[in-house]
């Protein structure tokens, strides 16, 4: 399983109430194919009307504007980005996370001095700052690797946060937001 975290599936989840939130290139690859197939449909009436091409029947401009979204979002869901895998689980355990290919820690919430749900450009990120790294618990034996840690003065006592990748985490950012709300003391 080299580069990719182990499925939230095959660890157990520190207590009953867990709400799992987890990467979904699926979910990515349909939301980017709707997007490009309407912006096709938009834009291309225009561009025929401004170069003053022959007019097209509606279902050539949707059959082009289909090929074209299925490859482009097709291409971006085989690209190692969107292979990420990254998922969060919100129980009244803790908070366990899994980026980008790292294995999972699990930090109970007593040991979390933050949590912040931000925009990075266009990807929506989840920094979690706490205590104090020693009271992260990996939660399996082979541990291959922390998630990421943003070192950047962000934080105001200046310690270091773990960063996850939210753009593709299904049910999505909002949930997840009510979600850590609901559980951070």
């Amino acid at each position: 399983m080299e580069g990719m975290s182990i499925p939230p599936d095959e660890v157990e989840a520190p207590a009953d109430d867990a709400v799992l939130f987890r990467s979904s290139p699926w979910r990515t690859f349909a939301v980017l194919s709707g997007t490009l197939l309407t912006a096709y449909i938009l834009v291309s009436p225009l561009v025929a009307l401004v170069l003053g091409a022959p007019d097209e029947p509606w279902w050539s401009t949707l059959l082009q504007g289909a090929v074209i979204a299925i490859v482009v979002s097709g291409a971006y869901a085989l690209t190692a980005r969107s292979a990420l895998s990254t998922w969060v689980r919100a129980s009244s355990g803790g908070l366990e996370l899994a980026a980008q290919g790292s294995d999972p820690v699990l930090l109970a919430w007593p040991d979390i001095d933050h949590v912040v749900v931000r925009r990075d450009g266009l990807r929506t990120v989840l920094d979690v700052t706490p205590v104090d790294l020693d009271r992260v618990h990996p939660v399996s034996e082979e541990d291959e690797g922390w998630p990421a840690i943003r070192d950047d003065d962000a934080d105001p006592a200046g310690r270091p946060a773990f960063t996850a990748d939210l753009t593709q985490v299904w049910p999505g950012p909002r949930a997840l937001r009510r979600e850590l709300a609901r559980r951070m003391p």
